[in-house]
């Protein structure tokens, strides 16, 4: 892998560059919630999936949910991070209409997981090579989301929606080793594949089940080694947080402006100032939203309804022997197993779903074939479409039958690519699309030698001149697909050629 990329923005004042740190929310695969036993379900009208826990009446007191913690442990071994076998819950005071205690559930100083590191794969646009780079996780901890406020369905008032009031989430906190916003996407990305590889988060970023805050900050080049070899946070800068990001597109958008109005802000003689903001999608922009609070401002303490939640190293053991195989082991085995590059099996195993499409095409066929179909027509076509890949119009079963009839020489790879269209198109079948419109490959030699005569006869000054070039053989080639419309097998047209021209 290469060195990483490099995001510079040029100011009127020199160079700057940006350091990234990111919070990501996952709510937990979970039924029920971090402390009641009312439902998750997406979907329910407004404060039906509310307990008196989650409503904060009088006198109701939290209980942990041992499935969530378990799915939090499952979580922090997959991040490769630490278990602490001993943790503890406190209260974060802040004031909101959808939190009905007026605290959040939450933990701060003992949270349930340590420190961790992942390896994150960066696909850099304009044809740059890919690169790989750690991103050490902080810490991972528990606790109960907010409700939802709903400001537009009355000009004059706010109605409150409890549904997700108590709904478990998982706070994954990285370091700022971040650098660009492309590396951020990334980092994102492979998170979720981890979770969702996992089972401990669905990763839907629509619903708002996995989000990201993000926290900007620019500095000089070389600020950033000084942090590394001191530890000393005052090199990076001033940082804004962005919050409640749930697009891999807007992350980049967000992160490229408020990169550059801080820059502008220095240069002009100013001072950024701590805090959240929002990003406007539609303008690009990110705006203020309120000063970054501090840890002392939520004034947090143990949560005296709560006991210290204490692990058994058993327990723990447990969860890890269970785990399933995670997108860096499965890109391992991509790798021995179907003979793939480090750059083809890291597309292919991006995300569960993806991996298991191209395993269906791929067995018992050719499967660097196969990667390559899938990888870059199938998948080229579905981001050029923006569709999901469970919004394709070619199933893996329809794919490898286009495989097999390129594998045993019926179609070229080149009528293979007309018969892909057709298939996205909804003509059906690989092999009826070939059949309705005659596109077998002539592999009859006798046929191909008559095609080759002719081409021959009828250019004496190329046949001359490509003894002295045989490199332009190529136009041969071409001149007899042309005239066999395309259906000759390219293989038998070399060798046909070769000995015809005599080299």
């Amino acid at each position: 892998m290469s060195d990483r990329a490099q995001y510079v923005i040029q100011g009127e004042t020199g160079p700057w560059e940006i350091v990234l740190g990111l919070e990501v929310h996952a709510q937990v695969a979970s039924e029920a919630k971090l402390f009641s036993g009312a439902s998750t379900r997406f979907g329910a009208e407004p404060n039906e999936n509310v307990s008196l826990v989650d409503a904060a009446m009088p006198g109701m007191l939290p209980v942990i949910n041992r499935f969530c913690v378990e799915q939090a442990v499952r979580t922090g071994l997959g991040l490769n991070a630490e278990i602490n076998l001993s943790s503890r819950f406190d209260r974060k005071n802040y004031f909101y209409p959808d939190l009905p205690q007026g605290y959040q559930i939450s933990q701060f100083e003992h949270p349930i997981v340590g420190e961790g590191v992942i390896e994150v794969d960066v696909e850099p646009a304009h044809g740059d090579p890919a690169y790989s780079f750690p991103v050490r996780i902080e810490r991972l901890h528990l606790e109960q989301d907010a409700g939802k406020s709903i400001h537009d369905m009355d000009p004059t008032a706010t109605y409150v929606d409890l549904n997700r009031c108590g709904v478990a989430l998982m706070e994954i906190v990285s370091r700022p080793d971040i650098r660009t916003p492309l590396e951020a996407a990334a980092y994102v990305k492979k998170l979720k594949a981890i979770l969702v590889a996992l089972g401990t988060c669905d990763g839907d970023m629509e619903k708002g089940n996995l989000r990201a805050d993000v926290n900007v900050s620019v500095c000089r080049p070389g600020a950033y080694e000084k942090y590394r070899e001191t530890g000393d946070f005052g090199h990076l800068g001033t940082r804004c947080e962005i919050k409640n990001m749930n697009s891999f597109r807007f992350i980049q958008a967000a992160i490229e402006y408020e990169a550059r109005r801080q820059v502008e802000i220095i240069e002009d003689g100013g001072v950024v100032d701590q805090e959240t903001r929002l990003f406007d999608p539609d303008k690009g922009q990110t705006r203020s939203m309120r000063s970054k609070e501090d840890a002392h401002d939520y004034r947090y303490f143990p949560d005296p309804d709560l006991l210290p939640l204490v692990l058994e190293e058993a327990f723990v053991d447990g969860l890890r022997a269970a785990l399933p195989e995670l997108p860096d082991q499965k890109r391992s085995r991509f790798k021995s197993q179907y003979g793939l590059s480090h750059y083809d099996a890291g597309v292919l195993t991006a995300d569960a779903e993806r991996a298991a499409f191209f395993e269906q095409v791929a067995s018992g066929r050719d499967a660097k074939l196969a990667a390559n179909w899938v990888s870059q027509e199938l998948f080229g076509y579905l981001n050029r479409a923006e569709l999901d890949l469970a919004q394709s119009p070619v199933s893996s079963t329809q794919l490898g039958g286009l495989i097999d009839l390129i594998s045993s020489d019926v179609i070229s790879g080149k009528i293979a690519k007309d018969v892909f269209q057709r298939m996205i198109d909804g003509e059906g079948e690989p092999i009826d699309i070939v059949e309705k419109h005659g596109l077998k490959q002539v592999t009859d030699t006798a046929a191909i030698e008559a095609i080759v005569q002719q081409v021959i006869d009828a250019n004496p000054e190329q046949v001359a001149a490509v003894k002295d070039k045989p490199k332009t053989m190529g136009w041969f080639v071409g001149q007899v697909m042309k005239a066999s419309g395309g259906k000759a097998n390219p293989q038998a047209v070399n060798q046909i050629l070769r000995a015809r021209l005599g080299l």
